[in-house]
């Protein structure tokens, strides 16, 4: 966002990424062909993208919660949220109420620039990555994917990960039906396994 000022008030300009900007010249106008509507506002769009981290381990060591946060700050650039348990389950002496996890919502650039960044920096980056799986949506447009491992993301200083930890990606989409949302997807440059 850079913000100029006129003689008399001062005017904002948002910078689009760059997916943004092939979104709307290059996606929307080849989902308006595949999937058949004419009207701009009825085709399906990412919402939102939520990152999270399961730590387990929290509930012996806290310095896990430090560096979970640490790792989710870097590769989001956004401060996580922690995460609390619902309920108690004695045979993992778990308490109501006790941090469990990192989450953190990405809206706007910044859910762009992380989808951007996703599907040609990190999964490239995968070892022996051979596509998506196209099953992973929920029946209602929003994909899941999980990473083995924060070490995939450049951002990462592998030097100082204490632990591997993996990291659940949801993709939201505003799509009405799985379909819809992988035809989204692989405009956008998703790479899903061929069947």
């Amino acid at each position: 966002m850079h913000i100029v000022s006129g003689s008399d008030r001062l005017r904002v300009l948002t910078v689009k990424s760059r997916l943004e900007e092939m979104s709307s010249t290059e996606v929307i106008p080849q989902l308006k062909v595949r999937l058949g509507y004419q009207n701009t506002m009825q085709l399906p769009r990412l919402s939102k993208i939520v990152l999270s981290i399961g730590l387990g381990e929290a509930i012996q060591d806290a310095k896990a919660l430090e560096s979970a946060e640490r790792d989710l700050g870097t590769i989001s650039g956004q401060h996580p949220v922690t995460t609390r348990a619902k309920k108690p389950i004695a045979s993992f002496k778990l308490r109501a109420g006790m941090p469990i996890g990192m989450m953190v919502t990405l809206r706007g650039k910044r859910m762009y620039d992380f989808f951007d960044k996703l599907v040609n920096v990190v999964l490239p980056r995968i070892r022996d990555f051979r596509g998506l799986s196209p099953d992973s949506f929920d029946g209602r447009g929003n994909y899941n994917l999980g990473i083995k491992e924060q070490s995939v993301f450049s951002e990462i200083d592998y030097d100082k990960i204490d632990k591997l930890r993996g990291l659940e990606v949801t993709i939201v989409t505003t799509a009405r039906s799985d379909n819809e949302a992988r035809t989204l997807l692989e405009l956008m440059g998703m790479p899903f396994r061929r069947t």
